[in-house]
């Protein structure tokens, strides 16, 4: 059975506020995608939806970084060309960025970068 992004995303959430109940709140999810009707897009777009944002923040600095841009994928997906340059421009702001193909990988490079220092 295939694992889909939202499950994945849901499994990463959950995760993380039972592993680290201390900074759950440091996590949280950018709702900016999905099908919405007209009028609820239009006023999304004024109010600053962009094309590409990742979708969750972690909001833990590490090292260098000021936090965590986390963009979610099944297994086998594949960046929008939208995605890999806000993650560009994210990496060029002083954030670290993680794709997690799946929940374990990104709970693995989660853990990782919490680790570091």
């Amino acid at each position: 059975m295939k694992i889909t992004e939202h499950a994945a995303q849901c499994a990463l959430i959950k995760w993380f506020r039972i592993r680290y109940p201390k900074i759950s709140g440091t996590l949280f999810a950018i709702p900016n995608g999905g099908k919405r009707n007209i009028g609820v897009a239009v006023k999304l777009k004024q109010e600053g939806t962009l094309a590409g944002v990742s979708d969750l923040f972690l909001m833990v600095s590490r090292g260098t970084y000021h936090g965590c841009f986390i963009e979610m994928k099944t297994e086998k997906g594949r960046l929008s060309e939208p995605q890999k340059k806000f993650l560009e421009l994210a990496k060029q702001q002083g954030y670290f960025t993680i794709v997690g193909y799946g929940f374990m990988d990104a709970k693995k490079q989660v853990e990782d970068y919490l680790k570091s220092e």
